[in-house]
């Protein structure tokens, strides 16, 4: 029989177990498109505990350096929210260009690069100035933004275009201009530099671009099983902190794509949520979450399985998801 010694122990190694799991101390920010709010949720408890009034139509979003800041795309309203993590109140706003979709911030965090849909130009903003600092003309309607590891190059993807455009920062200028497969969505660097993922949506494919020669080097194609092919629609890429492994969101196909990231070979394919959009890491890496902007919630995975096991309701539209530690 357990004595009262006994049991306050093992409370107590609970306790400690559970403080130990960094993942169970985790928030994640969902940007509802269609219900101008952002959804909070809670992954200790696997619950949205709360939603947050912002501007029209928000999708690009993501954490300042420090943590303390959420910066959103409230695309409609043509500017970038700027909302405190601890209140929860939006504080003030950035300059963004027309029509902001989404950003990427620089490796140093003092810069914004935004792509801006309908002027064909990223708009680079000092964050903590609150000004355009310089504006890049680039691809008819541009999409995705990613900057190198080492903060000299950015990587912007036209949709219109068909090319992923590689800017050097310092000048400001387009260095090189790939071809890819139509409507180029999102752009990945693996975090070791050695290589670009770009998402062609129309194409189906990822196309693995050398950073050095601006060659493509592999084109990635998925076969889902009972789906006709124009419905596997690459759009997010998220790698693993080792670089070994890749998840691809594949759109209307309501699945996420598990790649080898070394041989480039698809090793899985996982059912999430329907329309799956974005993808963000929880900071250890443990879990993947998922944007299924149909069904209106975000899907958890498990990284280890790797499995899905979670399905939690946001808002309406879910479009963007960022993680942080509460």
């Amino acid at each position: 029989m357990q004595t009262p010694m006994m049991l306050r122990l093992s409370l107590a190694l609970l306790a400690i177990c559970l403080a130990g799991d960094p993942a169970r101390a985790f928030t994640a920010y969902v940007s509802n498109e269609k219900d101008n709010t952002i959804s909070v949720v809670d992954l200790q408890e696997m619950k949205t505990i709360k939603s947050v009034p912002v501007g029209q139509r928000p999708r690009g979003i993501a954490l300042t350096k420090d943590g303390q800041k959420i910066l959103v795309c409230a695309s409609d309203d043509d500017t970038i929210q700027v909302i405190d993590t601890g209140s929860l109140q939006i504080t003030g706003e950035l300059p963004s260009g027309p029509d902001p979709e989404t950003f990427a911030l620089s490796p140093s965090g003092d810069l914004l690069f935004i792509s801006n849909e309908n002027d064909n130009r990223v708009t680079v903003i000092d964050i903590a100035d609150r000004k355009v600092v310089g504006e890049i003309p680039t691809g008819v309607e541009p999409e995705g933004v990613a900057v190198s590891p080492d903060g000299t190059t950015l990587v912007n993807t036209s949709e219109t275009t068909n090319m992923a455009h590689f800017i050097d920062i310092a000048r400001r200028k387009i260095v090189a201009n790939v071809l890819v497969d139509p409507r180029p969505r999102f752009a990945m660097y693996k975090h070791d530099g050695s290589e670009v993922w770009v998402s062609s949506e129309l194409g189906g494919t990822i196309s693995v671009i050398d950073p050095a020669s601006h060659k493509i080097k592999q084109k990635i194609r998925f076969a889902v099983q009972g789906l006709r092919s124009e419905a596997i629609q690459p759009i997010d890429i998220r790698f693993t902190p080792d670089d070994v492994t890749a998840f691809i969101a594949l759109g209307p196909a309501n699945r996420v794509a598990v790649v080898d990231a070394k041989t480039y070979a698809v090793k899985n394919y996982l059912l999430v949520g329907q329309r799956v959009w974005h993808l963000a890491f929880t900071p250890d890496a443990k879990y993947l979450l998922t944007t299924n902007g149909l069904s209106n919630d975000i899907s958890v995975i498990d990284v280890s399985g790797p499995t899905v096991i979670k399905s939690i309701p946001v808002g309406r539209l879910p479009w963007g998801v960022v993680v942080s530690p509460k």
